[in-house]
């Protein structure tokens, strides 16, 4: 089984976040800001992974920290989970409706970080998460995973359905790039010898 648990502590977060590629998305996160919680239910439900998250960090400062860290926690134990990633797909990308809303999500594990969001969301507050760090979620992901990934929003009107949209299409493309193609076997997924 592809498992890792990964314990991230700093002086403004503790986080302990423990992932099943190979899962029945099964989930159980307390991050302390709930929305965030929920996204990452619906990325372990639509990912097929199982996810158990604890984190605690220093929100009477502000959410930033803990948003950043859990998303640097989890591209970490992806990595460390896929090990050296012999046989897995690699890339990966899925366009998610959302009733009135359209997002696309494309993931490349390729050893290099980067990152693209475009959540099309203008308001402050969507539940009680800070908007603007859906984007610093996702750049510590692919900074921890050392992945390239994509998010975008087509068209919507619901900020809710924009953002969930995302962390759907995240979790489904995801899913694509961890899978084993039992073509590939044992090869590297990379002309390069190295990802």
């Amino acid at each position: 089984m592809r498992r890792a648990v990964i314990d991230r502590l700093t002086a403004e977060t503790q986080i302990r976040f423990a992932l099943n590629v190979d899962g029945t998305g099964t989930f159980d996160n307390r991050t302390g800001i709930r929305f965030l919680d929920h996204m990452l239910d619906l990325v372990a439900r639509h990912g097929g992974f199982d996810l158990d998250v604890k984190a605690t960090g220093d929100l009477d400062v502000d959410q930033h920290h803990t948003v950043e860290d859990v998303g640097i926690a989890f591209g970490e134990a992806v990595a460390k989970a896929l090990g050296d990633k012999r046989g897995i797909n690699r890339a990966g990308y899925f366009v998610m409706p959302m009733d009135e809303t359209l997002a696309v999500a494309a993931i490349d594990l390729s050893g290099r970080p980067h990152t693209v969001v475009d959540t099309k969301v203008k308001v402050r507050l969507v539940g009680d998460l800070q908007a603007e760090l859906v984007h610093d979620f996702f750049e510590g992901f692919a900074m921890g995973a050392r992945a390239n990934v994509h998010v975008k929003v087509l068209y919507g009107r619901s900020n809710h359905h924009k953002i969930e949209a995302c962390f759907k299409a995240f979790g489904r493309a995801l899913r694509v790039a961890c899978a084993k193609d039992k073509r590939l076997a044992k090869m590297l997924p990379s002309t390069k010898g190295l990802l």
